[in-house]
């Protein structure tokens, strides 16, 4: 008898994986290169907490076991660094899990969700995963429109995506704004989870006007806040981050967590990386003063950019496709990532290096708009 293929569920037919930045060892031996600059995926390019390496060499002995279910230690350490209830903390494989585990905890076929257009593309993806209808909102100048998608809000709405400050484009929406908005949820009668991703908070809390989401809870007790140690604490590869809400949400989400999510490494490195304040201090003002370069050498070059409150930079390449001058860059050693699945096809989107890094992708932007013009 001839066997066929399991059918999944309907929802997976047509769904779409995630499309993660091209890795350093791929394009080398591609293009058969010695070096390559990767500036697509938002990382940290002074890396993780020199403090980390005693942290780490101290853990070898003891990989053998199963890490402590429920991150206990991280969590108590984040609940003391924001002075709030240990069991209003829940810790993930990265922000990404935390996204999943918000949708399969609450999200039915018969509710929908809200997101913004050009938001991060993983909250449309956990909303079609799990079959519910996803409500987008356009944006106004590149920034969520909060306006806009309370109007979208409705009594099926059981979750609401706002990243602050947003990937790709930068932008963030203000303290004015996001109170604003939570008080017209209020005034609607509706209380949807109103999930604000905040993994970008290092950068943007440098501006003035950024919202202090966690006194805004008191307010809109159905806020969960997600924020990661990929970006400016450098741990991207050792996958971690938290979200604060509620004790009830998070008695949910843990029930849903799988059981050893955070591996030992990331747990212990992750506690060491919230006490080193110098290297947060020093990875942030690198970012401030690069992002200058790379505003003022793109003014010099007649490109359009969208300014960034996060340690990116959105870039408008048109008249060519974003993805035209991707597959060049990479030709140079250069990565950087092609907008298409954001809908920005003449974008394209660059993480702030080092100075190195930022000049020689200015020198290479450069040579690949001057091929292509020709």
């Amino acid at each position: 008898m001839k066997m066929l293929p399991p059918i999944p569920r309907k929802e997976i037919k047509n769904f779409e994986p995630y499309l993660p930045g091209r890795s350093v060892e791929e394009i080398k031996q591609k293009f058969n290169l010695k070096t390559v600059y990767k500036l697509a995926s938002n990382e940290n390019p002074l890396g993780s907490s020199k403090k980390l390496s005693k942290t780490i060499s101290k853990l070898i002995k003891d990989l053998y076991r199963y890490p402590e279910g429920s991150s206990k230690i991280l969590r108590e350490k984040i609940a003391q660094v924001y002075h709030i209830p240990y069991e209003e903390v829940i810790v993930g494989s990265g922000t990404d899990e935390l996204i999943e585990l918000v949708g399969k905890t609450y999200l039915s076929q018969d509710e929908n969700i809200v997101v913004s257009e050009h938001a991060f593309i993983r909250y449309r993806m956990i909303g079609e995963l799990m079959g519910c209808e996803v409500v987008s909102c356009p944006m106004k100048n590149y920034t969520h429109d909060l306006v806009g998608m309370a109007k979208k809000v409705n009594k099926k709405t059981k979750i609401v995506f706002i990243a602050n400050p947003n990937n790709p484009t930068g932008t963030y929406n203000t303290s004015k704004e996001l109170k604003e908005f939570l008080t017209t949820l209020i005034k609607k009668s509706v209380s949807p989870i109103v999930v604000i991703d905040e993994a970008y908070y290092e950068y943007a809390c440098q501006q003035k006007d950024y919202p202090q989401s966690l006194k805004l809870r008191k307010l809109y007790p159905n806020m969960l806040i997600l924020r990661t140690f990929s970006k400016v604490y450098g741990l991207a590869g050792l996958r971690v981050g938290y979200g604060i809400s509620r004790k009830e949400i998070i008695s949910d989400l843990d029930r849903v967590r799988p059981p050893f999510n955070v591996s030992t490494v990331a747990q212990y490195a992750a506690v060491a990386a919230l006490s080193d304040f110098q290297h947060v201090k020093k990875s942030v003002s690198l970012v401030i003063k690069e992002k200058k370069f790379l505003y003022r050498q793109l003014e010099i070059m007649g490109l359009k950019y969208i300014p960034s409150a996060a340690n990116f930079v959105l870039i408008e390449v048109s008249p060519f496709k974003g993805q035209e001058v991707f597959n060049e860059l990479l030709k140079f050693g250069v990565i950087v990532r092609a907008m298409d699945e954001y809908n920005l096809p003449y974008h394209i989107r660059v993480t702030v290096g080092t100075h190195k890094e930022n000049v020689v992708f200015i020198n290479m932007l450069k040579k690949v708009l001057k091929k292509l013009t020709v």
